[in-house]
């Protein structure tokens, strides 16, 4: 019997211990290895941060539906990985033994690499945590008492888009439903190199599209963004031709800003010499495996 042990309970880590279950039977033990005891629907946060969901809406207990499908559950964060030993090292100091790892914790979010940023001692939001959509609902409500100038984008490194480009249109609508748009500019600052790049050089016409949905919105736009800090009410950011000299430095006031974070890899993956690349992103062959 083969032990395969899932580390992270997200929308990639559910699927993957579900459909292991499912293609091995029940003849092999399958383990999920998650931080928190919960799992969280990660699309529905843009609408937690302006209150169309609320945390109860898009969280459940992870534990008894991984029961049904006979998955044992361990909630509690990994520290170490120890691939010549199939070893894993808990928070608690507790060891678990497995045949096979799969890896589906999700990214590390750099804050740190920017001053000023993150939702943790920093002034700009996020969204990439139920917590974090709290937190950012909150804001959002001293915005809707205070209206003011909105920032919404991207940091320098960031790989994923869609989700800044789904609260900037979530937003919008929130205010117009409040009847207070006409009092916040909303500019959108991004590291892309045009609006509806999205990291992956556009989707068909994303570029229009986005183009077109922004100046019917009233949304204003810097591309070729790099944001060097953020202090409070205030957002300095560097806007850089193709060769990445800056052509024009902007300092932009805000009331309320959500800016996605560059992502690392965790720390304990990040840690396994040659698992990971410089940023600790797991390397894989054309089948998603470790050559290690």
């Amino acid at each position: 019997m083969a032990h395969i042990v899932v580390l992270g309970a997200g929308i990639g880590g559910m699927p993957a211990a579900y459909e292991a279950r499912e293609a091995l039977g029940k003849s092999h033990k399958i383990t999920v290895i998650n931080a928190v005891d919960y799992f969280q629907f990660v699309p529905s946060n843009p609408w937690v941060a302006v209150g169309w969901r609320s945390r109860d809406e898009v969280i459940f207990a992870i534990k008894p539906y991984l029961e049904r499908k006979g998955i044992d559950f361990i909630a509690k964060s990994v520290t170490k990985i120890e691939p010549e030993s199939n070893t894993l090292t808990l928070q608690d100091g507790a060891k678990v033994n497995y045949d096979y790892l799969i890896i589906t914790t999700g990214p590390k979010l750099s804050f740190e690499e920017v001053p000023g940023s993150g939702p943790h001692g920093g002034y700009t939001n996020s969204i990439c945590s139920i917590d974090h959509a709290e937190k950012c609902y909150a804001d959002y409500e001293k915005l809707v008492a205070n209206p003011g100038p909105v920032i919404i984008g991207a940091m320098p490194g960031a790989s994923c888009f869609g989700p800044a480009y789904e609260y900037t249109m979530v937003l919008d609508t929130a205010l117009r439903k409040k009847k207070i748009r006409n009092k916040v500019p909303i500019t959108y600052v991004t590291a892309e190199p045009y609006i509806g790049h999205l990291g992956l050089d556009g989707v068909g016409d994303s570029k229009g599209i986005m183009e077109s949905a922004f100046r019917s919105h009233d949304i204003r736009w810097i591309t070729n963004a790099k944001t060097t800090k953020v202090e409070d009410g205030k957002m300095f950011v560097d806007e850089l031709d193709m060769h990445g000299n800056v052509v024009k430095q902007h300092e932009l006031p805000f009331k309320h800003s959500m800016m996605l974070p560059a992502f690392k890899g965790v720390d304990a993956v990040a840690a396994v010499e040659g698992l990971c690349n410089p940023r600790g992103f797991v390397i894989v062959d054309q089948h998603q495996r470790s050559p290690k």
